[in-house]
């Protein structure tokens, strides 16, 4: 499955992008999630719920899909170009 994940700041942390992409349901569980989960984010394995994504990251979990980091503000724009 391949997902958009939309933000409205400059960059999201890989333990909310966990949460705002409903594969944990609390902050609380991204240490113990990305404990026993892999993680590839750009095609790196990545395990630090701190780790700052930004716009044009792709990150990759086995079972849950990948997912593209897209800023709101360039969401509406394409939008609007394809007006």
């Amino acid at each position: 499955m391949k997902k958009n994940i939309l933000i409205s700041s400059e960059f999201i942390t890989l333990g909310q992008f966990l949460k705002h992409a409903n594969i944990i349901s609390s902050g609380g569980m991204a240490k113990g999630y990305l404990a026993e989960h892999t993680i590839l984010v750009d095609k790196e394995l990545e395990n630090r719920r701190g780790k700052k994504l930004y716009p044009g990251a792709v990150i990759e979990i086995p079972g849950e899909g990948t997912f593209f980091i897209q800023s709101v503000n360039s969401a509406k724009q394409a939008t609007k170009d394809e007006l």
